[in-house]
Parts: C-alpha cells; sequence; structure tokens
C-alpha cells in the first residue's frame, strides 16, 4: 500500500509537470506569435505615416506655384494649407492606439483631402495654371501617392484583423488579457475611397 501510494504521488508529479511544461510552451509560442503580428501591424502603421507625410511634403511646392498666379482665388489654397498642418500635427504610437486616435487621424487627412479636391477644382478654370509645369508635376506625384495610401490602408488593415483574430481567439484571448495585448483599430472606408482622385481633364 506504501509502494502504491508513493507510485501515485509521483504520477502526479509528472503529470504536473507535464502540464505546467505544456502551458509554458503554449503560452511562450502564442506570446511570441502576438509580438510578431503586433510588429507587423506596426511596421504597416509606419509606411501609412510615411505616404502620407510624402502628400504633405507636396503642398509646399503647390503653394509656391499657385502663389505665382496672382489672380487665383487664395482662400482656397489657404484652407490647404491650414488643413496640412492640422494633419502634420496629429501624432499617434500604434503601440497604444485607439479608435478615437485613428478616426481623429483619418478625419484630418480626409479634411486635407478634400481641400486639395476643391483646389484641383478651381484650378480648372485656370488654363494658364493647370497648363504649368510644376502644377502638371504636383498632379502626377499626388496620384500616385494618393493610389499608395489606399494600397497601404488595405496592408494595415489587412495586417490588423489579423492580429485581432489571433488575439480574440479561444484560449489565445486568455493569454493575450493576461499580457496586455490590445485590439487594433482598423480604418473605415470612405466615400470614395475605391477610387483614385481624378485629377487629369482632357
Amino acid at each position: 500500500m506504501k509502494n502504491k501510494g508513493c507510485l501515485s504521488a509521483g504520477t502526479i508529479g509528472i503529470a504536473l509537470l507535464i502540464i505546467v511544461a505544456v502551458i509554458f510552451f503554449w503560452g511562450k509560442s502564442g506570446y511570441n506569435s502576438f509580438v510578431d503580428k503586433e510588429q507587423t501591424v506596426n511596421a504597416k502603421w509606419s509606411n501609412i505615416e510615411t505616404v502620407y507625410q510624402k502628400r504633405a511634403n507636396l503642398i509646399p511646392n503647390l503653394e509656391r506655384t499657385v502663389k505665382s498666379y496672382s489672380k487665383f482665388e487664395q482662400e482656397t489654397l489657404t484652407k490647404v494649407v491650414e488643413a496640412r498642418s492640422k494633419a502634420t500635427s496629429i501624432n499617434i504610437d500604434p503601440t497604444n492606439m485607439t479608435e478615437q486616435d485613428l478616426a481623429k487621424f483619418q478625419a484630418a487627412q480626409g479634411e486635407l483631402s478634400g481641400s486639395l479636391s476643391r483646389l484641383m477644382a478651381v484650378v480648372e478654370s485656370y488654363p494658364n495654371l493647370k497648363a504649368d509645369q510644376q502644377y502638371i508635376n504636383f498632379q502626377r506625384e499626388y496620384i500616385a501617392i494618393e493610389n499608395s495610401i489606399r494600397t497601404e490602408t488595405v496592408y494595415y488593415n489587412d495586417a490588423a484583423k489579423d492580429y485581432n483574430v489571433s488575439i480574440k481567439q479561444f484560449p489565445n484571448n486568455i493569454l493575450a488579457n493576461f499580457t496586455n495585448f490590445k485590439e487594433k483599430p482598423l480604418f473605415k472606408a470612405e466615400a470614395g475611397a475605391q477610387k483614385a482622385p481624378d485629377v487629369f481633364s482632357e
């Protein structure tokens, strides 16, 4: 009976060690997977910031080009410059980004997109400005960057969705809550977001 009791205790001890080892390796694997997916999301966010910054960098040259045409509606240009200032003033930490943060960022960038679209519509009434080589160069760079913004936004959303699913699935959600991995917000589609801006007219 004594040997049987010792055997049972030993068996239980081994079983507990096995359980602990399984939990440890599962936790380690899950944690490393979360880290990897989160780093991918952060990298995609960095790409988004880069293309938006490229767009913002176009505006000083646009401003100089437009200002050379004294009869151009300066109020329209002023709104673009103000929208650029607002958009570039918003800095987001992707490791601690909330839906509110992303909505604020997207709204500011959307305001700049709208201001640029209105300016380009007004330019249609100024044939000389429309034919200016500097303005033509701006148009080409602008449409390329807008396409890049759409592409990078899709890449970010795909990475964020993959990460979110990973931390919400059972039993990963238990580990994610314990290790403080939080859901990432997604870009929401805007009206006309699926179409590149038509800035060239016949």
